[in-house]
C-alpha cells in the first residue's frame, strides 16, 4: 500500500513538474462588419478558427500584425546556452 502510494506521489509530482506553456499570441485576427462600428478581434491560433467565428455573422480574417512567432534557442551540444 505505501509503494502504490509513493509510486502515485511520484507521478503526479513529474506531472506538477513539466515544462510551462508560455503565452501563445495569435497569428490572425478577425475583422467584424465595419458597416455597424465593426470590431477586431486578434488572437486565433490557425486560420481556420478565424473563419470559423466570422462565419454568419460577417467580417473576414488577415494575419495578426501583433503576432510574433516563439523564439527556441538551439542547443549545440558541447553547452546548453
Amino acid at each position: 500500500m505505501r509503494l502504490s502510494l509513493f509510486i502515485l506521489g511520484v507521478f503526479a509530482a513529474v506531472i506538477c513538474i513539466e515544462i510551462p506553456a508560455e503565452a501563445q499570441n495569435g497569428g490572425w485576427c478577425a475583422y467584424y462588419d465595419e458597416a455597424f462600428g465593426g470590431a477586431r478581434i486578434c488572437g486565433f491560433v490557425t486560420l481556420q478558427q478565424c473563419l470559423a467565428d466570422v462565419r454568419g455573422v460577417g467580417g473576414n480574417c488577415s494575419p495578426s500584425p501583433y503576432y510574433q512567432p516563439p523564439y527556441y534557442q538551439r542547443y549545440r551540444g558541447d553547452y546548453p546556452y
